[in-house]
């Protein structure tokens, strides 16, 4: 399946899943000539080369979240996951953008929802976010949160700031999901403890 395809797929799942894909009206841009890399295509470096060189990128810690959604067996609780690759897209419109793997148990879930909240964490947070790290427990088991005024998505107590989103389009971008959102609210820490940033470098919390 090509790149328009993938992209393509990736749009009628949220579709499927009740989740809004567009929000608000947006002036394309012309489309870049878009390939896929070929099954013959050899990669041009190795996965362990390409995880050294860019750690040496440090980058800030978020967790990612989503509101619980009722379903035919009862539903289920909030979703979240801690994401690194979170990033500012666009002021006008506004819009972020994390980017999340094409395995993660968890995206379906913030897909079902179609709203997520991003809570940048502060210096202090590290033991929180790994708890978020971690698949199959309870993460939210004895985290302090509110929910985000417009989604409802979880917003975790000491964040240094949190973004509350509607998601606007997915894209794929090799064997991750590129997840744009469309900023409905946001807010940061009064607290100077908080206000400083949580970051990550070479496999480790700074």
């Amino acid at each position: 399946m090509g790149h328009a395809g993938m992209a393509a797929a990736a749009v009628r799942y949220l579709r499927s899943a009740g989740a809004s894909t567009v929000a608000g009206h947006v002036e394309a841009l012309p489309r870049p000539e878009l390939r896929a890399v070929g099954d013959d295509e050899r990669a041009p470096v190795d996965q362990a080369t390409f995880r050294r060189v860019l750690g040496n990128f440090a980058t800030g810690v978020t967790v990612v979240t989503a509101p619980g959604v009722e379903g035919e067996s009862g539903g289920e609780g909030p979703a979240g996951f801690a994401c690194q690759s979170f990033a500012s897209l666009s002021l006008d419109p506004p819009l972020v953008c994390f980017m999340v793997g094409r395995t993660s148990a968890t995206w379906p879930r913030i897909a079902r929802a179609g709203v997520f909240c991003v809570n940048v964490l502060g210096a202090h947070q590290g033991e929180l976010c790994r708890g978020f790290a971690v698949s199959g427990a309870d993460k939210f088991a004895g985290v302090v949160y509110d929910a985000a005024p417009v989604s409802g998505s979880p917003r975790l107590a000491g964040a240094a700031a949190w973004v509350d989103c509607t998601i606007h389009a997915v894209h794929t971008g090799g064997d991750h999901l590129i997840v744009v959102g469309r900023v409905d609210a946001l807010g940061a820490s009064d607290d100077d403890d908080a206000a400083a940033p949580l970051l990550f470098h070479k496999g480790r919390f700074l």
